[in-house]
Formats: C-alpha cells, structure tokens, sequence
C-alpha cells in the first residue's frame, strides 16, 4: 500500500514520494510561498506546489521585465507549470483546406521553368497558327483574342499567387510565435536550473563547513587527550 500525505500547502493528499522537504527549496521561494499561505508551518509540501510557485515567480519577474505576461507568455507558463512539452509541428496543428492546397501548387507551377516552357510553347503554337498554317485563322495579328487570353489568365493567376502567399506569411507567423514560445520555456527552465545548482551547490558548502568544523573539534580533542597523557606520565 502506497503511503500519502495531506500536503499543508494546498490541503491535497500526495503520495509520499510526492513530499519535498522545505530544506530543499530556496529561501525566496519559500517566503512566496508563505505569502499565500501563512499558516503553513515551513516543514515540507508537494512537487505540485513547488512547481506552481516556481512558475508564479518566472510569471512575476516578466510582468516586472516586460510590463506584462501576454498570449503567448501565458502558454508557456500554463506549460511549464503542467510539465508539457511546447515543441510540435506547426504544419499538422491545423491542415491546410482544400482551396489553400490548390493555390500553393497553381503557385509553384506558375513560378516554375516548365510553366515558362509551356507559356512560350503555347504562344508560339497560336501565332504559328495563326500567322503562317491556317488559311483562315480564328485570331489574326494582332492577336487581339490571344490578348484576351492572356489578360485572363493574368486576372486569375495573381489572386491565387496572393492567397498562396498570404498563406505562406500566415504560416511563417505561426512558426515563429512557436519558435518563440520554444526558446522561451527553454530560456525559463535554465534559469530554473541555475538556481536549483546555486541552492544545491550552497547546501553542500553548508555541509562541508559543518563536517570541517566536526573534524576540527574531533582533532582538538584528540590533541588534547595526546596532552593530557604526556602529563600523566
């Protein structure tokens, strides 16, 4: 049987290896903690807690940087609070309709050397025909029906060029808000851990000082027994 404890921190009850012992934390941390709850006897509380006050004060600090949290910054931290990754393909969030397809290939044939290729072939072939093998031609020079044509397919390629491109900024836009809230959460769980080191590395100089100070009581008492039997002798 799991062993549990009711956490004093959020009144929740934990699982034992859920426990985080005050000793472990940071005094700011611990001072912020005690602001929302003051009854809280200091002792110990749950990772949950801990995590959600580290989180509150990442929150706080970039509201005193930036003069506030915004849409994105508030994604960031609701995901760092849960331990969720933010990382993810922007491309299969949301797929693209049908008529958006449509328009990025109309777009890259029309902007391709086969398209320039068939262009001129198909210009060539009409005032070819026209021009020098059709005794009748339906359209002679100066090709005022070819003109047509073409100032058609001008009409209806470029807003179809334009929702490609607007589609492509429109991606572009949401690639770099997610590159941005990725290098974010990466930029606040360094700090995360840089303070987690400074706390742990000052722990154990606290230790270390406290078994020099034994050693060295254990060495003046040693010295002193050495003295006291060179006296006795």
């Amino acid at each position: 049987m799991h062993k549990s404890f009711v956490c004093p921190t959020c009144g929740k009850h934990r699982p034992e290896s859920q426990r985080v012992p005050a000793a472990r934390l940071r005094r700011p941390l611990i001072d912020r903690m005690l602001q929302d709850v003051s009854a809280w006897d200091g002792v110990a509380t749950c990772r949950a807690d801990v995590q959600k006050y580290r989180v509150l004060m990442l929150r706080e600090m970039l509201e005193r940087e930036r003069g506030g949290v915004g849409s994105l910054e508030q994604a960031v931290l609701e995901r760092l609070e849960q331990n969720q990754l933010v990382a993810e393909n922007v491309e299969l969030r949301q797929p693209p309709p049908l008529g958006a397809r449509l328009a990025d290939r109309v777009a890259t044939f029309g902007g391709s050397w086969p398209f320039l290729g068939l262009f001129f072939g198909v210009l060539l072939g009409w005032m070819g025909l026209n021009v020098a093998l059709l005794a009748r031609p339906f359209d002679p020079y100066p090709f005022i029906l070819l003109n047509l044509v073409l100032s058609c397919l001008a009409a209806i390629q470029a807003p179809v060029i334009m929702m490609s491109q607007n589609r492509q900024a429109a991606k572009d836009r949401r690639q770099a808000d997610h590159d941005y809230q990725v290098n974010l959460k990466a930029e606040l769980e360094v700090q995360l851990l840089h303070e987690k080191l400074d706390h742990l590395i000052l722990e154990e100089w606290h230790r270390l000082i406290e078994i020099q100070a034994l050693q060295s009581e254990m060495l003046e008492d040693l010295v002193a027994r050495g003295v006291d039997g060179e006296s006795g002798r």
